[in-house]
């Protein structure tokens, strides 16, 4: 493989990355907004059910995300 190819897939690895995060950010942030409760308040009082529902959303969003990102890119 040339060097330029494999350049190229990093960048394009970093950007996925960082799309994803962002994404992920603000998937948290719009499921913060729609529950009637303070979420980052609960997982500091170690609320189990808000910590499986938050870590859900985060795999959920960076699994389809990521895809997407993906199979966009190459």
């Amino acid at each position: 493989m040339e060097p330029g190819i494999i350049i190229a897939n990093f960048v394009y690895a970093i950007f996925g990355v960082i799309l994803t995060l962002i994404f992920m950010l603000l998937g948290f942030k719009l499921f913060d907004r729609i529950t009637p409760f303070d979420t980052s308040k609960q997982l500091s009082d170690n609320n189990i059910a808000v910590g499986i529902v938050v870590g859900s959303i985060f795999i959920g969003l960076g699994i389809a995300v990521g895809l997407v990102i993906g199979m966009g890119l190459n």
